[in-house]
């Protein structure tokens, strides 16, 4: 069968396909990947076929059916992945932000009635046609980007109508546009405004009367907010065993404001990934490193301390070497980053967190598709996977971070579709 797709003269052909397609990658096989100087990709239909460099490209398969972009020695690289977003929900914080310039922290804001719970205001009142409209207007953000594959969080509900909304919400867009959405559920974001006070109650309620009317099939994984003003470790523990025992994956946002132990438990259990992590000890990275054996992934979110703010990031220099696999997010929601970029999460991860350039961009493909369960669809470019593309403005991935904030993505391919 002809190629329909050919991308030719590629100047770096990142592939992203490392030693190891068993785990995500650690330590120095973050940087231990296929890069190819003077390559193509070729696509039949919507899958990867051929990788390598152009000499040699079988030329037969090249016919006039198949399109052919020419790269012009720019770099290539896998669709990037979007592991940690909470895309549905009403309204936005842009008063609240004001209200941080002033010097008011996020948990005290959080604490008069604002922060996610204004959030849950605004979402609750908003209509299934408001909501799929701006996570639609969202995702089209998301792919200028280069975004092919996404997570998408409920978790502005905080009530069981609501909840089951925001991820029928998700799926929807995802159907209704290119990027792939995978739909997470956050229902245990903050305790309910019902329930204040009582979050051991309002978990008790998303146990037994959301999960479940999920199927996980559909909604690969079960979240929760462990973290002060949110949900205990103890609590944390449970709701996770019992969304466990339903057969979902699980994750958690742990350790970004206080060292609770909320990552060492999730890894415990089995998490896939455990995300923010600024406040998690070099010397836990490297327990759950070894509990897990590699694939537990540690989503780390410079834009939000970036944002808030905050002096403290993920150490994510020292969670590499102690061989915990990191990945990067945006971590795009209304009140702790406002951003789409995920280019610049990726220059703050060099600037901040200590992550060089190579280990970055392997960070928002192939681990971010692992921290998601997406490895064997997305996040390198090898035979069989997605042909989920993007074609860069620049001669060379050192460049990638350098320009700060700038948006490099020149061609975005999904599906082997040019979109």
């Amino acid at each position: 069968m002809a190629y329909s797709l050919l991308i030719r003269n590629c100047g770096q052909l990142l592939t992203l396909a490392g030693s190891s397609t068993a785990r995500p990658l650690t330590g120095s096989a973050l940087t231990d990947w296929r890069s190819i100087s003077g390559g193509y990709v070729a696509c039949e239909n919507d899958r990867i076929v051929a990788v390598g460099p152009m000499a040699e490209l079988d030329e037969t398969q090249v016919t006039a059916a198949t399109m052919v972009l020419d790269a012009a020695g720019r770099v290539v690289l896998p669709g990037l992945v979007e592991c940690h977003t909470h895309l549905v929900f009403g309204g936005n914080r842009a008063h609240e932000f004001q209200r941080k310039l002033k010097g008011e922290a996020y948990l005290d804001i959080l604490a008069s009635g604002g922060g996610i719970l204004s959030t849950v205001q605004a979402t609750r009142t908003a209509s299934q046609e408001q909501l799929l409209a701006n996570a639609l207007h969202h995702l089209a953000g998301f792919q200028r980007y280069g975004i092919t594959t996404l997570e998408a969080k409920s978790g502005y509900g905080l009530d069981a109508e609501t909840e089951l909304r925001l991820v029928e919400v998700a799926r929807e867009a995802g159907r209704r546009q290119p990027v792939r959405v995978v739909p997470a559920f956050l229902g245990a974001h903050v305790p309910g405004p019902e329930y204040r006070g009582r979050p051991a109650e309002y978990l008790a309620m998303l146990v037994r009367d959301v999960l479940p009317y999920l199927n996980p099939q559909e909604v690969p994984f079960v979240d929760i907010f462990c973290e002060e003003g949110a949900f205990s470790v103890a609590d944390s523990r449970q709701y996770l065993a019992q969304a466990q025992e339903l057969g979902f994956g699980l994750k958690i946002h742990a350790e970004q404001l206080h060292d609770l132990g909320g990552c060492e438990m999730a890894a415990q259990l089995g998490a896939i990934s455990i995300d923010h992590a600024d406040y998690l000890a070099p010397a836990a990275a490297a327990r759950i490193a070894r509990q897990s054996q590699g694939r537990t992934v540690a989503v780390l979110l410079p834009l939000v301390p970036l944002f808030l703010r905050q002096d403290r990031y993920a150490p994510g220099r020292a969670f590499i070497e102690a061989g915990l696999p990191v990945a990067l997010s945006t971590d795009f929601n209304p009140g702790s980053c406002p951003s789409k970029n995920l280019w610049l999460a990726v220059s703050v991860a060099c600037l901040k967190m200590g992550l060089t350039p190579r280990e970055a961009i392997a960070a928002v493909t192939i681990n971010a598709a692992w921290a998601i369960g997406q490895q064997q669809e997305c996040g390198s470019l090898e035979p069989g996977k997605r042909a989920d593309i993007l074609v860069l403005d620049v001669p060379a991935l050192e460049e990638i971070p350098y320009w700060l904030g700038e948006n490099p993505v020149q061609q975005v391919i999904i599906g082997g579709k040019l979109v």
